[in-house]
């Protein structure tokens, strides 16, 4: 990404957040602070990850293969589930199968999508990653992402100054 891709970027993110309902913003915070995580970086990983739409949903077939397919052969669950748990969901896209193991019970992943949800269950699994990390921004937010983009914890840390003067 050049420098102008960057100054684009950040613009762009600026004008995003201005329009993201105020609700939303106050119900991450408030999810954050309630785990202990800091609600700028909260926020800023909603930005990176579904830009706020609370609908978002990505297959990920790596995802698929890697770690959900042995179970499913295994006779786990369904082809259905299967396919669900290799999706991310929601604001945070938290995937199906990292939500399953983190005791999203609900049954229907898609519930992910309702921002309590998918908040509650983001903020957890996120917070079991900061806690490994030991607090650590740049490994937490690796972990968080799968390691999928080097470059991940760079941008979400650049999102945060979205967050932190914004009133709740």
């Amino acid at each position: 990404m050049t420098t102008n891709d960057n100054e684009l970027s950040r613009s762009t993110a600026a004008l995003a957040t201005d329009i993201v309902p105020t609700q939303l913003i106050f119900l991450a915070r408030s999810v954050a602070v309630a785990h202990q995580l800091q609600p700028s970086l909260v926020c800023a990983i909603i930005e990176q990850e579904s830009a706020w739409n609370t609908w978002a949903v990505r297959y990920e077939p790596s995802f698929l293969s890697r770690y959900v397919a042995p179970l499913y052969t295994a006779g786990k669950f369904s082809a259905t589930e299967a396919y669900t748990r290799s999706m991310s969901w929601g604001l945070m896209q938290v995937m199906g199968q990292v939500a399953r193991e983190f005791g999203f019970a609900a049954c229907s992943l898609a519930q992910l999508c309702d921002p309590k949800d998918g908040l509650e269950i983001g903020c957890r699994v996120f917070a079991a990653r900061w806690k490994r990390a030991a607090g650590k921004a740049n490994q937490a937010l690796l972990a968080w992402n799968g390691g999928a983009n080097p470059n991940y914890a760079v941008q979400v840390l650049a999102r945060t100054c979205n967050y932190s003067s914004k009133s709740t």
